[in-house]
């Protein structure tokens, strides 16, 4: 499974971005999809994540309130809306899809299958 993301961009303070992941094939049993965040300096950290069904969803405090996450199984693909979005925001964003239930999401080691990465940079 390759995952593909869409390219970020550089905003201002306040506003928002959609990135979106598109896995390249859909498994048997679809699985839990994520993103990460890795701000310059620093180690990736989580952000999102969404469950198999997209009923259940988990949000780091630090974004909780400003970003959705959600996920369209018929597309493959798995969304973060961000909004009212801060310099310390910036960062490399990565998808990630699970390969089994019953994991930590919050968690890299959860997650086998990774995207590129893509640049998103907030300006104040």
């Amino acid at each position: 499974v390759q995952l593909q993301a869409s390219r970020g961009g550089l905003v201002q303070a306040g506003d928002s971005l959609r990135l979106s992941c598109t896995a390249s094939e859909r498994t048997p049993s679809d699985y839990a999809m994520g993103w990460f965040r890795q701000a310059p300096g620093k180690g990736r950290e989580f952000v999102a994540a969404v469950s198999w069904s997209g009923y259940s969803t988990y949000y780091a405090d630090s974004v909780k309130g400003r970003f959705t996450i959600s996920r369209d199984n018929a597309q493959n693909t798995a969304y973060l809306q961000m909004s009212s979005l801060k310099p310390e925001d910036t960062a490399v964003y990565y998808c990630a899809k699970a390969k089994a239930y019953g994991l930590d999401l919050t968690q890299e080691t959860s997650y086998p299958y990774w995207g590129q990465g893509t640049l998103v940079t907030v300006s104040s």
